[in-house]
């Protein structure tokens, strides 16, 4: 496991909100006299409505600047003991915004706090704003004019949440996004299947595909979609626990993430919710390998499709690539070549 948590990682599914310690959440709820959220740790969610009441009650511990800043500085040290370098790192700005009735102060006690934590622990973060499919389009249009405001340091947009609402409401915001050269990372093919996917790509812009998990189903509607997500190097980020806790596959060892890379598909690993399921991502990289009896060479690999499907700088890419290599020579050798 030491070797796992050494291996140099990019990530780039995880919601800032999910990631709160346990510690930190029960003394903010205290604090801020709001309910405690249950402890969810190895548990598994009746459905995605379940999931979403526990979000609620997490989201309501946030209440001030300083604990939008205490979340972020902390996800980067947290960051910072699993050997992740880079991280793109999903934040509901505009719903804040609109919960505290404080515009512009989430986002910005959020940048704040990555900022510091950049400083203190060297990891580099961006943030995807994320928009729930049951919201209307205009907090949408917010979402993406706020994207726009703080660029680079937004690196995207995406739809998240229950798919099935369809992403056809928010199509014309979509399109005046891409147009405006908005990086688009919408949630597909997760709690929906593979016809989520085929409108994330072809109404959405996606640029990658949250979970996409359900890419493999069979759909003759969608027959084509595989092979066209391959050809454009889409990634999938797929995050295996948070698939286990919320129902969309029955157990880790049930997970297609093989099924995935075997298809050619460009394979990502994350945590997505990490303190709700009780993951990090060195876990979920273990966790692989004890599942699937991925050698560290593989686990090297899905490194590295992490990196490369990121908005990262492409210095901090080469970087990381570098770094990986050199984790392979510790850890992972070449098999000696036979004589003669």
């Amino acid at each position: 496991m030491s070797a796992l948590t050494r291996l140099p990682k990019a990530e780039l599914h995880v919601h800032l909100e999910s990631t709160l310690r346990r510690d930190t959440l029960l003394e903010l709820a205290a604090r801020n006299g709001v309910r405690v959220p249950a402890d969810t740790s190895g548990h598994r969610f009746t459905g995605f409505r379940d999931f979403g009441d526990h979000g609620t009650a997490v989201r309501a511990c946030l209440v001030t600047a300083a604990d939008f800043h205490r979340m972020a500085v902390e996800f980067c040290a947290d960051a910072l003991a699993q050997s992740i370098r880079y991280a793109e790192v999903t934040f509901t700005a505009a719903a804040h915004e609109e919960r505290l009735h404080a515009p512009g102060m989430p986002l910005a006690a959020v940048l704040d706090g990555l900022a510091e934590g950049r400083d203190r622990y060297g990891v580099v973060t961006r943030l995807i704003l994320d928009h729930s499919r049951r919201r209307g389009v205009d907090r949408l249009r917010r979402t993406v004019t706020l994207a726009r405001t703080h660029a680079p340091a937004v690196a995207a947009v995406g739809l998240a949440g229950d798919e099935s609402y369809p992403l056809a409401p928010f199509a014309e915001v979509l399109d005046e996004a891409a147009d405006a050269g908005v990086a688009l990372v919408h949630h597909a093919g997760e709690t929906a299947g593979i016809a989520s996917i085929a409108e994330a790509v072809r109404r959405g812009h996606a640029a990658r595909l949250g979970h996409g998990v359900r890419i493999l189903d069979d759909d003759p509607a969608h027959a084509d979609l595989l092979a066209e997500v391959r050809e454009r190097g889409i990634a999938l980020e797929v995050c295996p626990s948070s698939n286990v806790a919320l129902g969309v596959v029955d157990s880790f060892a049930a997970h297609p993430l093989p099924a995935l890379c075997a298809a050619g598909l460009a394979v990502t690993v994350n945590t997505d919710i990490p303190a709700v399921v009780g993951t990090t991502l060195s876990s979920e990289y273990r966790r692989i390998a004890d599942a699937f009896g991925f050698a560290p060479a593989r686990l090297a690999d899905l490194a590295r499709a992490g990196v490369d499907a990121s908005f990262a700088p492409q210095p901090l890419r080469a970087t990381l690539h570098r770094d990986i290599d050199a984790w392979c020579a510790a850890y992972a050798p070449a098999a000696p070549q036979p004589a003669g």
